[in-house]
């Protein structure tokens, strides 16, 4: 498992699944010839991309950034329609550190979508039941009243298993919210109408975690938006916003869904100055 220390705060990535999706709709309108040529395809022209949460360790406590794809959630043709070749391990991740589900204090949930979202709970004896029952779950307030009352298209994506079973666990806010000292969850809009990033400073050092407006290191171009946004002119927005305020601290961006690199460091100028290689391995 990769491993980043941003000052007092340590990221260590954990198995949250892979799927495959088409390489269009993760780059909207921007040609083939040019995403391709930083993110490459297979022969259906789908990439690769992980659902990877982030333990975030900081001043004692045990944070997760999103919950992975789930396990044993997904029927058939959901695991073939979204191109799933491998869902969570997040127990034996976990256990490799010296953790169980039981240790984390927070989950702090970017959006809801169900591949960010199937991991927070998990079928019983017939029923859903929640994974992480120690800890709160952090949404925003926008994000959190969409699941419960998804629209035409959001109904897709926003499933009652994922939140019935952890209501009682949510803590909605509304713009922003401080976690612990330094780190805060912070509400955009843009890929979904309640998306949220995490920035964290202490001192000189800073992470962004920018989630699905920058969901890979090949989406850096502030104009490169996905057809999945909701609101991709939001999207645009936003990410020019944080990119901007990143590159002048030299902040790490780190990601859930890239499939190559974990975290990136850019320089005022938006140049890549550092970066953490994703161990990758063939799937059978």
């Amino acid at each position: 498992m990769e491993e980043l220390q941003v000052g007092r705060a340590k990221l260590t990535w954990l198995n949250g699944g892979v799927n495959f999706l088409d390489g269009g709709a993760m780059f909207g309108v921007v040609p083939k010839a040019l995403w391709s040529k930083k993110y490459p395809p297979n022969e259906k022209n789908q990439i690769e991309l992980r659902t990877d949460p982030l333990l975030l360790q900081v001043d004692g406590k045990n944070f997760l950034i999103d919950s992975g794809m789930g396990n044993g959630k997904l029927t058939d043709k959901q695991l073939r329609n979204f191109g799933v070749l491998e869902q969570s391990s997040i127990d034996k991740s976990l256990a490799e550190l010296g953790l169980t589900v039981k240790d984390i204090d927070a989950m702090l949930m970017t959006h809801l979508h169900f591949d960010h979202a199937c991991g927070l709970t998990k079928k019983m004896n017939d029923e859903y039941v929640p994974v992480f029952e120690n800890a709160t779950i952090h949404v925003s307030a926008v994000e959190w009243n969409e699941m419960q009352n998804p629209n035409i298209r959001s109904i897709n994506t926003y499933w009652e298993e994922n939140w019935k079973p952890v209501q009682d666990q949510v803590q909605p806010f509304e713009n922003e919210i401080s976690i612990v000292d330094g780190l805060k969850m912070i509400h955009t809009g843009g890929h979904s109408d309640g998306h949220c990033i995490l920035v964290f400073e202490d001192g000189d050092e800073v992470f962004i975690h920018m989630a699905d407006i920058m969901p890979t290191h090949a989406h850096q171009n502030k104009l490169w938006a996905l057809a999945y946004d909701d609101y991709p002119v939001t999207s645009v927005h936003q990410k020019e916003k944080w990119m901007d305020f990143g590159y002048q601290k030299k902040a790490w961006y780190t990601f859930y869904h890239d499939a190559y690199l974990r975290a990136i460091k850019f320089d005022e100028l938006g140049k890549r100055i550092d970066e953490i290689e994703r161990t990758r391995y063939d799937y059978k």
